[in-house]
């Protein structure tokens, strides 16, 4: 049973993470340099706030499912 929840708990966050992707896009703070032949894209914004939000999930679950 644990590892139900365990997968549960793993897929609605992928879920969330992904459905944030999706809307979010570009946020400031991103590094992106285009130039004729060369285009470089570093989402290091997003990837903090995805940092951020996924340690307050699994946080929130760790309290919620002991």
């Amino acid at each position: 049973m644990e590892a139900g929840k365990i997968l549960i708990i793993a897929g609605l966050t992928l879920v969330v993470a992904g459905i944030f992707i999706h809307f979010a896009g570009k946020l400031p703070g991103d590094i992106y340099i285009k130039r004729d032949n060369f285009s470089f894209y570093f989402p290091i914004t997003t990837s903090i706030l995805i940092s951020v939000v996924l340690s307050v999930l699994f946080y929130l679950f760790s309290r919620f499912f002991r």
